[in-house]
């Protein structure tokens, strides 16, 4: 960055220190991942120069030879990793994948059946801070509070007596599998849509160790982070009825100009998908979740859901006295980085739950034994939130175990 060091000093700087605080601290942040080289690389190439606005083939600009060629590449990996009949490679994000969904098939004032928040959904299954939930008429379905999984009898009566057009499946902080066949039984019965929101699983899914909605859903949507280790955007997979009306809402319905950098991005990490390495990574990472559960169950913190099935585990925290912000900002202080989340019993704006994911850890090559020194780790700092002697022992300790994997070697 030698020319970024001279025209900008101070954003040269800021860099070098986020980039140090990668190297230095443990990220458990389920919505996070470590990207490749690769990654990095095409997110900083000459492709950040061309303006795109249509469809290969069909742009409304000149020169675009090269990056028809590039996003016509993304589209045909993604539809054979995910064996999709169509694939729209342009949103920006996840969320603005999920804006483009429900404008490609709904009204302004559609009724949309989605997970609440609090039990697991997403801002954008309309929550009332979202604008989804200034277009759509939404309602949302929640998990049994006894069990905390979804009551798939109950969500069928909901949906019979709402009647939607949509039914919106998938969740930001819900760690078990969903049942997709019955969610899609659930929509045909009132002749809804079944959309699946797949953003944090869909390297798991690409991997094939957990199920895929593909054959179920008529709308998909996720994001090429998170478990997929690639760059920042979006992606929508439908039935082939439906590419038309997606590619309409994408452009130019909810957004202009795309990002090439980041469409090249989703070609490559759509091929590293189907390699080993790859797949070794979405193993470690369900084979560290899974422990990471048991292991902190077993110091007595009580796990939201029962488990985990995926990269994702939950933790009420409340169940050693703290908040979620007690322990997010405690954790932060050893070097462990999480965030706070709400759980199906918070009735206020106070977070009880701790989300944590093990993309990262696994992406860093940690296994079993480095699991339980972070649950030794975490266990000690949040007994230990007031004794700053023992939290600096800690974070030496965490920095100790960063250096033997570094991110960026």
């Amino acid at each position: 960055m030698n020319q970024l060091k001279k025209d900008d000093p101070a954003v040269y700087e800021l860099t070098l220190k986020e980039g140090q605080r990668i190297e230095n601290t443990i990220d458990l942040v389920a919505s996070e991942t470590h990207m490749s080289q690769s990654t990095l690389e095409t997110m900083g190439s000459v492709l950040n120069h061309k303006t795109i606005e249509g469809y290969p083939g069909k742009r409304y600009h000149a020169g675009c030879e090269y990056v028809d060629e590039i996003e016509t590449l993304a589209i045909e990996r993604m539809k054979a990793l995910f064996e999709a009949d169509h694939a729209n490679v342009q949103p920006h994000t996840g969320s603005s994948a999920n804006f483009a969904v429900y404008f490609s098939s709904l009204q302004v004032g559609d009724k949309v059946l989605a997970m609440n928040l609090a039990h697991g959904g997403h801002l954008t299954h309309g929550h009332f801070a979202s604008a989804t939930s200034k277009c759509f008429n939404f309602e949302h379905y929640n998990v049994d509070l006894k069990t905390e999984l979804i009551d798939y009898e109950a969500l069928a009566e909901h949906a019979k007596r709402f009647r939607p057009k949509m039914l919106v499946a998938g969740a930001s902080s819900y760690a078990r599998l969903i049942d997709y066949e019955k969610m899609s039984q659930i929509a045909q019965s009132v002749g809804a849509y079944l959309f699946v929101d797949m953003a944090h699983i869909a390297g798991l899914v690409a991997a094939k160790l957990i199920p895929s909605p593909v054959a179920y859903a008529d709308f998909i949507s996720f994001t090429t982070f998170k478990t997929m280790a690639g760059g920042r955007g979006g992606v929508i997979l439908c039935k082939e009825q439906y590419a038309s009306a997606v590619d309409k809402a994408v452009f130019p319905g909810t957004q202009g100009t795309s990002s090439v950098s980041n469409i090249a991005t989703k070609a490559t990490i759509a091929k590293i998908a189907t390699e080993s390495r790859f797949i070794d990574i979405q193993q470690r990472t369900l084979d560290n979740a899974k422990l990471l559960a048991d292991l902190l169950s077993n110091k007595g913190y009580r796990i939201v859901g029962g488990g985990t099935d995926t990269h994702q585990v939950v933790v009420d925290v409340t169940s050693k006295d703290l908040s979620g912000a007690q322990a997010e900002q405690t954790l932060e202080a050893i070097g462990i980085i999480t965030n706070r989340n709400y759980i199906p019993k918070d009735t206020s704006t106070k977070a009880s739950g701790l989300r944590l994911g093990t993309g990262p850890i696994a992406i860093r090559g940690m296994k079993e034994s480095e699991v339980r020194i972070i649950v030794h780790l975490i266990d000690e700092a949040l007994h230990n939130l007031d004794n700053d002697s023992r939290l600096n022992q800690l974070n030496k300790e965490v920095l100790a175990l960063c250096k033997q994997f570094p991110v960026y070697s």
